[in-house]
């Protein structure tokens, strides 16, 4: 792994596939999304690579994936996950281990953290309550905060201007190549979970300056 520069005052994290094991919930509203819209619902795995890209890009890969879509089916079915997901979110996502403690360890350094996600705001703030890590962001950047979500890198240096840090003192930790190249742009150094979505890209594939099996393995990079 790469020596990460020092300095390190933040860390920026992704959520969905680096804090929370959230596939259960959200396969379980597009599969409602699939049924009420008259159509077969896809398989867990095959959701798990259409997340990433946030609520409108999943939306459009199931109906896609099941022969295309006009805007005003695409429109019924953003509306019906929405509403699906309101009621399941949180209900099987997990938190993984590891992050918990990790989190906790930085809190204690005194490390400031945000939560950076392409999920709706509508979604993050009450996932990370349910899941009981809101406590630990003092700032969280959803996919609809800005005009533009990861991978631009708008979010990242939004989300450092809020915690007060330049870029370069910023560390993003994510899973797949959204995560990556945002932070690439945001010109910040990227650490990349194994256990991950990463949209069905390898995840040792993608650009990035090192690779944690837990979120554990993060504390080293930065300062006590």
């Amino acid at each position: 792994m790469a020596a990460l520069r020092p300095g390190l005052r933040a860390v920026l994290f992704d959520l969905d596939g680096t804090l929370l094991d959230s596939i259960p919930d959200l396969a379980e509203a597009c599969h409602r999304m699939m049924v009420e819209l008259g159509r077969p619902p896809h398989p867990v795995d095959t959701i798990r690579t259409f997340v990433g890209k946030g609520m409108l890009n999943l939306v459009r890969r199931c109906l896609e994936a099941d022969g295309g879509v006009g805007e005003a089916e695409f429109q019924a079915a953003v509306d019906a996950f929405r509403r699906h997901y309101a009621v399941v979110n949180g209900e099987r996502t997990e938190v993984y281990a590891g992050v918990v403690p990790a989190l906790a360890a930085l809190a204690g350094r005194g490390v400031a953290m945000a939560c950076v996600t392409n999920k709706p705001a509508a979604f993050t703030g009450p996932l990370l309550e349910r899941t009981g890590l809101a406590p630990y962001f003092a700032v969280t950047v959803s996919g609809d905060t800005l005009a533009d979500k990861k991978p631009h890198p708008a979010p990242l240096l939004h989300a450092c201007e809020r915690l007060g840090v330049a870029a370069g003192e910023a560390l993003m930790v994510g899973d797949s190549a959204n995560d990556a190249e945002a932070a690439r742009a945001a010109g910040m150094p990227v650490l990349l979970v194994t256990y991950g979505y990463s949209e069905g890209v390898p995840v040792d594939s993608i650009e990035c300056d090192g690779l944690l099996s837990s979120l554990v393995d993060v504390l080293p990079h930065i300062g006590a």
